[in-house]
């Protein structure tokens, strides 16, 4: 159950701005954690205010917090996360998405084509999934170590895998002052020793 109702945004007074709140019930926490693949979703709140701007837009300022359980990318054991966001998005009656393929995204990622009424549930799931922690690692959980390499062929480990780690080491001599391999000398070099 939640204590909100989507906003009409075609119905609200556009004399001043709106408080929003939304505080989803478990249900929607559970769907809301699927969607996002977390491995719970114990506490979601958005709070906010629409506020009108022009004849037909609208502008949502707002704050989102969660506390969000991750399995850890090392260990897979559960990570807890506060997440605490601020929002803020721009309904345009005028956007147009666009139609090809190829075109060019809008610089401004901020804003969105004004909807009927506000989907307040896909605004803090989006709004979460950009906040959320790519890799998330608990407390004392060493990097993981990957091999790389075919059935019946030496695995390369991590090291191994960089293609420049060789260079690190031959800056690294040079730095030093120590010489590197001999190198043949020129062939007009060797004529003028003869």
């Amino acid at each position: 159950m939640t204590n909100h109702a989507d906003p009409d945004l075609r119905r609200l007074p556009r004399d001043a701005a709106h408080p929003v709140e939304l505080v989803p019930g478990a249900d929607q926490r559970a769907a809301i954690a699927a969607a996002l693949e977390l491995s719970a979703l114990r506490k979601l709140q958005l709070t906010g205010r629409l506020i009108p701007e022009g004849r037909r837009d609208w502008r949502f300022e707002g704050h989102l917090g969660a506390t969000v359980v991750q399995p850890c990318v090392a260990t897979l054991a559960p990570v807890t996360t506060r997440i605490e966001t601020g929002i803020d998005r721009h309904y345009a009656a005028d956007f147009r998405t666009p139609d090809t393929e190829e075109a060019e995204m809008p610089e401004d990622d901020s804003i969105d084509p004004l909807p009927d009424r506000l989907d307040l549930i896909a605004l803090a799931q989006e709004a979460l999934s950009l906040a959320l922690p790519l890799y998330p690692r608990a407390e004392g959980a060493a990097p993981a170590a990957r091999i790389f390499g075919p059935p019946g062929v030496a695995p390369m480990d991590d090291e191994a895998a960089k293609p420049l780690a060789g260079l690190a080491v031959l800056r690294d001599r040079l730095a030093s002052g120590e010489d590197g391999p001999e190198t043949p000398p020129e062939k007009g070099d060797r004529d003028a020793e003869d």
